[in-house]
């Protein structure tokens, strides 16, 4: 069956975000949403795989892809913002409930989503996407931690690694047994976005502003007691940023949640497609049934 992915913008709060469409829009709605460093770009072949059967919308943060990126000393960049304009994209095209798919930077802006409205989601799909502190692997986040804490040219010189080529690179590599099936495509892409003049002071802010995310974390957790929201994580074992015992950690609060590690890494899409096309496709019908 052939799937027609639409590429358009929308204007939200002055500003222009570009959103990847497919799918009925009376079907049940599934929004993806993307880490960091890439953008709507990692779904390019998960969106026609769901598109059948749902209403599918893969947004670009501000500040990510195809979406505007004013400067840092035009916009007030931190997960609060970049939440206030998924929602505003998600108000401006109707779509009030919806399943969430959620990774990396993805994943704190859908707990502010779900904190805030909790009756919008319907469902959510992890994928390396955390929710507690377990699976955190140190030697990744004690210099983002220590920035946050103290930026200062020293403490900013560790963290600005994380925007170069051999970091970028790495994110889509670690943990991955074949990195042949990982199209260079990729990282390449990521790179000419980030280098775009002002950029770096875009990423920078995001990461000062990280460990608000930590902090909303008890709330979340009381949000996962108080809903049950069917969760769904499918989670590259492999990586080294989000480790596979956050994974483990959602069933603490969520005991039903179905859990699925993946022999990959951080950007597991790239070598697992299919598999995770499947557990999402099961899991999504399984809620409807």
């Amino acid at each position: 069956m052939s799937v027609t992915v639409h590429h358009r913008t929308a204007t939200v709060g002055g500003l222009e975000v570009f959103y990847r469409e497919a799918g009925d829009p009376r079907a049940p709605a599934v929004v993806l949403l993307h880490g960091f460093p890439t953008s709507s770009h990692m779904f390019r072949n998960l969106i026609p795989r769901l598109a059948d059967a749902y209403h599918v919308i893969a947004p670009d943060m501000i500040g990510f892809g195809q979406s505007a990126a004013p400067s840092a000393d035009d916009f007030d960049y931190g997960f609060d913002a970049l939440t206030d304009v998924t929602t505003g994209l998600l108000d401006h095209l109707g779509v009030e409930r919806f399943a969430v798919y959620v990774q990396d930077y993805g994943a704190p802006v859908a707990w502010r989503i779900a904190t805030r409205t909790p009756h919008r989601v319907t469902a959510i799909v992890t994928q390396n996407g955390n929710a507690y502190t377990d699976g955190f692997v140190k030697p990744f986040w004690d210099g983002l931690f220590a920035y946050a804490d103290d930026p200062t040219p020293e403490t900013e010189a560790v963290v600005r690694k994380a925007l170069g080529p051999e970091m970028i690179r790495w994110q889509y590599v670690n943990g991955v047994a074949d990195p042949s099936l990982v199209s260079p495509d990729t990282w390449t892409l990521d790179q000419a976005l980030l280098n775009r003049p002002g950029n770096d002071a875009v990423q920078l802010a995001l990461f000062r502003d990280y460990p608000t995310n930590v902090a909303l974390y008890p709330r979340l957790q009381q949000y996962f007691r108080d809903s049950r929201v069917p969760l769904l994580a499918v989670w590259g074992a492999g990586d080294e940023i989000f480790g596979p015992e956050g994974a483990r950690a959602f069933r603490r609060d969520l005991p039903d949640a179905e859990i699925h590690l993946l022999d990959t890494g951080h950007f597991a899409l790239e070598t697992h497609l299919e598999e995770i096309t499947g557990h999402i496709r099961g899991f999504l019908a399984r809620l409807t049934a």
